[in-house]
């Protein structure tokens, strides 16, 4: 209990949340880059069966945009919280459509990715990208 009195011994531990929400942001997003790089420009790999990538004017072709360019935008945090929100949507439709069809368990459907992007977006649809952001450098005065 003594971490919920102010100054308590986790005090200075919680006072780095935003630059680790930051740091979240950040990261979440450059692995997520991963994903559409692969579909766009079979980088750092390409998609299964064949390492190809995918034809731009296909449903995993848009994914593939969406995952980079959206992933790069949430990346700087410049209009992060549309963006956070189609992206999230991109998720449910990929896990719905390409994962959930193998199976009711996102272990063995191999979609856990998957969901977890998809309420981080949305989390970070009503949260905001935080400090070190675009979005927060611009309404600064």
């Amino acid at each position: 209990m003594a971490d919920v009195v102010e100054g308590g011994p986790l005090a200075g531990w919680r006072a780095l949340a935003p630059q680790l929400f930051a740091v979240l942001r950040i990261v979440a997003a450059f692995v997520f880059m991963q994903f559409g790089s692969m579909k766009l420009f079979a980088f750092p790999i390409g998609m299964p069966p064949n390492n190809a990538a995918a034809p731009l004017l296909s449903q995993m072709g848009l994914a593939g945009v969406l995952e980079v360019f959206g992933g790069f935008l949430i990346l700087i945090g410049l209009f992060t919280r549309p963006v956070a929100f189609i992206l999230s949507g991109e998720m449910a439709v990929a896990y719905f459509q390409g994962h959930f069809p193998r199976g009711f368990w996102p272990v063995v459907n191999m979609g856990a990715p998957a969901i977890l992007y998809c309420f981080y977006f949305l989390y970070l649809s009503a949260a905001g990208p935080g400090i070190w952001s675009v979005d927060s450098a611009r309404k600064s005065p």
